[in-house]
């Protein structure tokens, strides 16, 4: 049986390269040749322990390949063909999907439902941290890379893009509008350059790192707050002379961030919250206006499919943004384990890796 490199889970703390067999495509499948990859804050989450997936899972969800096998159904691609895949692997055709809903996508349960069902990658069958990965769905999910774009140009798209841009999205951010983002990792960065695009005016980052407040301002922001020079709530009702925001986006994954973000929203204003919480969320009664301030909390899961795919690709084609810059390391995949000790730790200015096999 042909055998393939793969990092996989093993238990807390231990994400190894083993030897597991290279993936056949079903009926509606296809298997990819992985040409380039990364490692996303949520497999941190993974190897830490603090989200829970099988023993001998293969990790990661954010794949750029080439197609070398499709299933027998499968139609309107080629093998050869450069393409991508979303982190969300929906299936096209469940309750949620039909909803609008990819995301939360449920094909094999009662209702068509399941939170977080359309995340599959790394999380319920195996995923792109490899030399080869099983995408389900072929035509619902891979998209083909445009020619004259390079992996790193599109390898954000699967999920750090989508789930940043969903930020802005989900928060309805208009015209005008004045928006605030707590944190400038990866996911927060794209936040930034989604509000920007969406036609918000002014936009306050909230950091301390100097890279990623240097790489914050071209991504769009107006205002950067160091969070270790001042509490960045008093600063940003400052800023905003005691009106506040009209969305905040919380891109973390903290109480302490949403709760931040709920505190500087105007009355009527949108929380988006884009973070993995590994503990419970505390809403305040003074911020929250003792609920009747009409403020709205949105959360999301970034969506996936090739039509987002396509989306995010015709913007990095366009030239409206470039995110290449945010690769700032590489590595093999046999160097899998120093790849994840440096982004884990957030050492040497890291914001992506590329991982090649």
């Amino acid at each position: 049986m042909p055998m393939m490199k793969a990092a996989v889970f093993v238990e807390k703390g231990r994400i190894v390269l083993e030897d597991k067999p290279i993936p056949s495509p079903g009926p509606l499948d296809a298997v990819i040749r992985i040409t380039t990859t990364t490692i996303c804050g949520t497999d941190v989450h993974i190897l830490k322990g603090e989200y829970p997936v099988a023993r001998g899972l293969t990790i990661g969800h954010e794949p750029v390949g080439i197609i070398e096998k499709l299933g027998s159904a499968v139609e309107g691609f080629s093998e050869g063909q450069r393409v991508i895949a979303g982190a969300i692997t929906p299936s096209g055709y469940s309750n949620a999907c039909l909803c609008g809903q990819c995301s939360q996508d449920g094909p094999r349960s009662r209702h068509g439902f399941q939170a977080m069902g359309g995340w599959r990658f790394g999380n319920t069958i195996d995923g792109a941290q490899a030399e080869y990965l099983l995408v389900p769905d072929a035509m619902t999910n891979l998209a083909v890379i445009p020619d004259g774009l390079t992996d790193e140009q599109v390898l954000m798209c699967p999920d750090i893009m989508s789930t940043g841009f969903a930020g802005a999205e989900q928060g309805g951010v208009r015209i005008g509008d004045t928006v605030a983002i707590f944190a400038q990792g990866p996911i927060g960065l794209c936040a930034t350059a989604g509000a920007r695009l969406s036609g918000a005016t002014r936009i306050i980052t909230v950091d301390s790192i100097a890279r990623r407040m240097e790489v914050s301002r071209r991504m769009g922001a107006d205002e950067v707050v160091d969070f270790t020079a001042c509490d960045p709530v008093e600063r940003i009702m400052e800023l905003t002379d005691g009106r506040g925001v009209d969305v905040a986006i919380e891109a973390l994954g903290t109480a302490r961030t949403f709760e931040s973000c709920l505190r500087v929203l105007r009355p009527g204003g949108v929380l988006s919250s884009l973070g993995v919480y590994s503990g419970d969320l505390r809403i305040p009664l003074d911020a929250y206006a003792a609920g009747l301030g009409d403020h709205k909390i949105i959360s999301g899961l970034c969506p996936g499919g090739k039509e987002r795919m396509r989306r995010l690709m015709a913007v990095i084609d366009s030239g409206r943004i470039d995110l290449s810059e945010m690769v700032t390391h590489s590595f093999t995949l046999d160097q899998i384990e120093e790849a994840y000790d440096l982004f884990a730790n957030q050492r040497d200015g890291v914001l992506k890796v590329a991982l090649r096999p």
